[in-house]
């Protein structure tokens, strides 16, 4: 599909005003919109490929035994692109390549794999090259709970309704639900940077619209038919502070949301550095400016 045919992407602006509530916001969809295509996909398809080939070790995963659901997602996507993106490129393959390598051109979603398994749904196989701030090294063959483990409240308040929302997916069924954070770096591959504290002073109220990103995962959930097993899908979204603000409402929405976020996750999330440039920023932005 050409890209001047691409609709812009999608603004998702998931966070919500007011005291942070870490909740599994999960919300089901038609088939038809499983996967993004925008603008942004064929660069985004572009930097996939160039990862894959760099740093294959880094980016794609899986544990012995995943081959028939890494397979089955393959045929899976195969399908679905085929019925509802036909003026996109053609899926053809080499089957003698990983299915998860293979499937990198097709789309700008991220993949992981997961398998139910005595202490939960357990990571297998992945297809990640565009982490945030975490290690597929790190996590592959493990289950979400351990997976989790680093972040502030997670195993307390959302890893059994995790747990338990996987274990009851069925078939044909499709769900979303979004992740947000303020990142000061736009880059896709992001292996690394949670828990910050210092200080950046070359991010300030004045320039915070410009040096500042709202980064957004999409995720989805489907079970495969065949394995039982989660494909979780993830399409990442890095918007400038500076185009979420212009949209009439957000800055104080946004400012309220971060206000609300416990120092716990700030620490785990890095916001610290800038959170103060961030609030400014945002309260000089909208019409009543709150304290620090």
């Amino acid at each position: 599909m050409p890209e001047a045919s691409l609709p812009p992407p999608a603004l998702h602006l998931p966070y919500e005003a007011g005291p942070f509530r870490m909740t599994l916001g999960i919300t089901a969809i038609p088939e038809r919109d499983w996967i993004e295509a925008d603008s942004t996909t064929p660069g985004q398809i572009t930097e996939r490929c160039r990862l894959l080939a760099e740093r294959r070790a880094e980016v794609l995963a899986d544990v012995p035994g995943a081959e028939d659901a890494s397979a089955e997602l393959q045929a899976m996507l195969a399908a679905h692109l085929t019925a509802f993106r036909p003026g996109w490129a053609a899926p053809h393959w080499d089957a003698a390549a990983h299915p998860l390598a293979v499937i990198c051109p097709w789309v700008a979603e991220d993949f992981c794999l997961l398998k139910s398994g005595p202490e939960g749904p357990v990571l297998i196989a992945a297809i990640l090259c565009f982490p945030s701030r975490w290690r597929l090294s790190d996590k592959i063959g493990r289950p979400m709970m351990a997976i989790h483990k680093p972040v502030p409240t997670y195993g307390e308040t959302l890893g059994r309704p995790v747990d338990r929302f996987m274990g009851a997916l069925k078939p044909g069924k499709l769900a979303v639900r979004y992740n947000w954070s303020v990142h000061e770096d736009p880059t896709l591959f992001q292996p690394t940077g949670h828990g910050r504290g210092d200080l950046d002073y070359s991010i300030a109220p004045d320039n915070a619209g410009d040096t500042l990103w709202l980064r957004v995962e999409r995720q989805t959930f489907r079970v495969l038919p065949a394995s039982g097993v989660v494909a979780f899908g993830i399409r990442t979204h890095v918007t400038p502070l500076a185009e979420v603000v212009a949209v009439p409402g957000e800055a104080a929405r946004l400012a309220t949301a971060v206000r609300g976020i416990p120092a716990e996750l700030e620490r785990y999330k890095s916001l610290m550095p800038y959170r103060a440039a961030l609030l400014a920023y945002l309260d000089a932005q909208s019409d009543g400016a709150d304290p620090l």
